[in-house]
């Protein structure tokens, strides 16, 4: 599928790279051996770079064979891991136990590597590339830190894009779309503080567990009841608990946990306001006291709806003609990539990973103990990127 042999040539140095950084994996604001890893990668291959941008983050800059516009544009990869005990079976399996790349970061990083190596070697475009190695995207807030850290004032760009490895999608195919194609993500937590007692004699309580009960079904009418039908939110409880193991006691309080879900400001905001509303008057009326504390994590990754149309172009040139799902379904999962293109004009696009043998670690799901990167897609992520530089940035 690709149009540049140097970069079909690259596929097992690139592959190399990312087995190593697999074998090597760190989570949020610990990854150590990446920024060494991409340090020394950048070193071999003469490009400069910044360092320390987020914790770990790095940006290297390549400047074309001209820069006649004052032109630049930004392409992002994360690096960090996830908290999980691998169980792939893979030769180059997790030597950090109850860590692994269990989302493919490993391929995104090793990517943006093969890329730099590729347009380090040619220029072939006009204005400067920036390569951001993002840190922390997995609820650490890498995005904005970057940000914070003066991404944006030290390294301006036009544009900035970023891709995902998709295994629920096949290899040789994509998607994308314009408009939210990822959800923000914010996390809550209930505290409900009751009269606890004994389990014969409930009437001398104020059951916090009947209470929780009942306050977890009536919240489910924020979706279904207050949002606008056409609009999409989520609001999943994820844990609870109470008590301390016995059979014979009502516990005084519980604790809620859960997380919420969407592609909207607005309806992101009315969920929120819904929640701390609801929730103390609620359990006020049943008796009992509540607190309710909402932590907004992650932006909803909005495509530029241009952006999204010339990034789909891009991919179709390397893929061809109807590999290119243009108006894929957007995904309830969070990234927060979507924070760069609220200050950027941008697009994020995912590229399928899956293969025909369901028993592959490629085919697993995002997050899963038993996924793996298929390095099979790593001249396709590689000559997507760049053809989008030298067709954006064009001499």
């Amino acid at each position: 599928m690709t149009k540049r042999n140097s970069i079909a040539g690259m596929k097992e140095q690139v592959a190399g790279w990312r087995r190593e950084l697999h074998k090597n994996p760190g989570v949020k604001h610990q990854e150590k051996f990446a920024n060494a890893f991409i340090k020394d990668c950048l070193d071999d291959l003469g490009v400069s770079y910044k360092d320390g941008y987020g914790g770990f983050g790095i940006v290297a800059t390549i400047e074309g064979n001209k820069n006649s516009h004052n032109r630049s544009i930004g392409l992002r990869a994360d690096m960090d891991a996830l908290p999980i005990t691998e169980e792939s079976g893979q030769p180059w399996a997790s030597a950090n136990k109850g860590v692994m790349h269990a989302c493919g970061h490993d391929g995104h990083t090793a990517t943006l590597l093969g890329v730099a190596k590729y347009l380090s070697e040619t220029r072939n475009f006009d204005g400067k590339v920036h390569l951001i190695f993002q840190p922390a995207e997995e609820g650490g807030h890498g995005a904005e830190r970057m940000i914070e850290d003066g991404l944006f004032k030290d390294f301006p760009c036009d544009a900035v894009y970023g891709l995902h490895n998709w295994p629920f999608m096949k290899a040789g195919t994509a998607g994308i779309c314009p408009g939210p194609i990822m959800a923000s993500v914010d996390e809550f937590n209930i505290i409900i503080t009751g009269k606890g007692g004994h389990a014969a004699m409930p009437h001398m309580c104020v059951d916090s567990i009947v209470i929780a009960a009942q306050l977890i079904t009536t919240l489910q009418t924020v979706i279904s009841r207050k949002l606008d039908p056409v609009k999409a939110g989520v609001v999943s409880f994820t844990d609870i608990h109470a008590g301390e193991g016995a059979h014979n006691v009502i516990p005084e309080s519980i604790k809620i946990m859960g997380t919420i879900r969407t592609f909207d400001q607005e309806v992101r905001d009315m969920i929120q306001t819904e929640l701390k509303k609801i929730v103390p008057e609620f359990c006020a009326l049943h008796g009992a006291k509540a607190e309710i504390t909402i932590i907004r994590h992650i932006d909803p990754t909005i495509n530029d709806a241009a952006e999204a149309e010339f990034c789909a172009d891009i991919m179709e040139s390397v893929l061809g003609q109807g590999h290119v799902d243009r108006k894929v379904n957007p995904c309830m999962g969070g990234e927060d990539f979507g924070t760069m293109i609220l200050d950027r004009p941008g697009a994020y696009i995912w590229v399928g990973q899956g293969t025909d043998n369901p028993k592959s670690p490629h085919n697993y799901g995002l997050h899963s103990q038993y996924y793996d990167f298929n390095d099979e897609i790593l001249p396709i992520t590689i000559e997507y990127c760049a053809e989008l530089v030298e067709t954006k940035l064009k001499i």
